[in-house]
């Protein structure tokens, strides 16, 4: 069974990648849609504007939190 972290993992960058397909500032237009919920900042090219509805904003914040101090403690 895979854990909500791998989950979240897959579909952000699926997202990303669609995003960066179009052409858009992909993480720019992902950092838009998690401080505002609003799915406009996400396309809709490969179903990307579905995948980003299905990530728990809540926990996909924490696995960036959690991973910046992962990268920054060593």
């Amino acid at each position: 069974m895979r854990t909500m972290e791998n989950e979240n993992k897959e579909y952000i960058l699926r997202v990303y990648g669609a995003l960066q397909e179009k052409g858009y500032n992909a993480v720019g237009q992902i950092v838009g849609y998690l401080l505002t919920e609003d799915p406009t900042y996400i396309t809709n090219h490969l179903g990307a504007r579905n995948l980003i509805r299905k990530i728990d904003r809540y926990s996909l914040l924490a696995d960036i939190v959690a991973a910046y101090f992962d990268d920054t403690e060593g």
